[in-house]
């Protein structure tokens, strides 16, 4: 069973690489301290600029594994605070990555489910200061995951990650994210994952068909 190592929470951050139209991003995440209470929209005190891209039902949370936060600290060469990645959790021992979409996680007093893989974006690659970031991130395919809500609670640094049910499908958010950017044979087996938000869905259909 994995844990949450830490539960972090976006500041405001104003640069001229924030995505948002005022030049705020809530990307740079610190750890928090005692439980916080997680809404179905978000993790109640979490700054997010960028609501038509962050936050709402389907990417209430964002979970980022410490494993896989290490591999890229050795790869650029300097050290990846918890929060790093603009996750919210930060988890040990759990193959984000490898969740299967529609996963549910028993976390603290909220249950969680595994939606979809998190898109790099020019924000991310500013705060990192990396301007090849976004292709070095797709490149690397391990993007964390993106999670639902279902019943609203309480999380803590040291919870259990629980995994209390995962469908048979077995689309995994590596998979999503892989035939999403990479690998386009793929697109096919994310229709078996009924749980994958609606508009990924719409776009693999749409490319499949061949249309626009």
């Amino acid at each position: 069973m994995g844990r949450v190592t830490a539960v972090n929470l976006g500041v405001v951050t104003e640069a001229q690489w924030a995505g948002d139209a005022s030049g705020r991003s809530g990307i740079d995440k610190r750890p928090a301290e005692g439980p916080v209470p997680v809404r179905w929209h978000g993790v109640v005190g979490d700054f997010i600029a960028e609501r038509a891209h962050h936050g709402g039902p389907d990417q209430a949370l964002y979970a980022y594994a410490e494993e896989d936060a290490a591999w890229w600290a050795a790869e650029v060469g300097r050290e990846i605070r918890p929060g790093g990645f603009g996750e919210n959790l930060t988890t040990h021992g759990v193959d984000v990555t490898g969740a299967v979409v529609g996963e549910q996680w028993l976390v603290g007093s909220a249950l969680l489910q595994v939606t979809k893989p998190r898109t790099p974006c020019r924000t991310f690659a500013g705060f990192w200061g990396m301007p090849d970031l976004i292709k070095r991130f797709t490149a690397r395919a391990v993007p964390g995951a993106y999670l639902r809500v279902l019943r609203e609670g309480e999380v803590s640094a040291g919870d259990p990650v629980q995994v209390v049910a995962r469908p048979e499908h077995g689309v995994t958010i590596g998979e999503v994210f892989r035939a999403t950017n990479l690998e386009p044979e793929l697109l096919p087996r994310l229709l078996d994952a009924p749980e994958l938000p609606e508009s990924i869905r719409e776009k693999v259909s749409r490319r499949l068909a061949g249309r626009p």
